[in-house]
């Protein structure tokens, strides 16, 4: 199992270097970075701090601030007053924000389709399956505090 494992987080990481290689290019067809493309989609549902958004996305909380500043400069984004934390704005999308999601989430759905071409809709289920119980069992792994959150 051990051998098994180590290809599949070799074929993970070619998946996700391709996968980004990918999106770069979506999201630069309507002038955005991949970043700019996940901090949009990550706030596109509910307005969230930064802080929120970066423990959504992973990433360090410096490294959202500074794309939803270039969101907020380039009218993709706004900050609006949090209630519950005056420190703490809320970033939320505006109108051309939504346009341009919605422009680069079109894109992308037509490459995925090209992408999965040949492979059946279960079959992406089960992947999709096998991976979140991997996530869940490596995160058991290393933090047994974390054991049932999947984001």
């Amino acid at each position: 199992m051990a051998d098994e494992m180590a290809l599949l987080v070799a074929d993970v990481f070619e998946a996700a270097g391709l996968l980004r290689r990918s999106g770069e290019g979506l999201a630069a067809a309507e002038g955005q970075t991949q970043a700019r493309w996940q901090l949009l989609s990550v706030v596109s549902d509910r307005p969230l701090t930064v802080p929120q958004a970066a423990r959504r996305l992973g990433i360090a909380r410096q490294g959202v601030q500074r794309v939803a500043n270039d969101l907020v400069r380039e009218d993709l984004a706004a900050f609006h007053p949090n209630p519950d934390h005056k420190g703490s704005p809320l970033l939320g999308l505006t109108p051309h924000g939504h346009a341009t999601l919605q422009r680069i989430t079109a894109r992308a759905t037509e490459a995925h389709r090209g992408m999965t071409a040949g492979i059946a809709p279960e079959e992406i289920a089960a992947a999709r399956d096998v991976l979140r119980r991997l996530v869940a069992q490596v995160r058991r792994h290393q933090d047994p505090d974390q054991a049932g959150q999947i984001p």
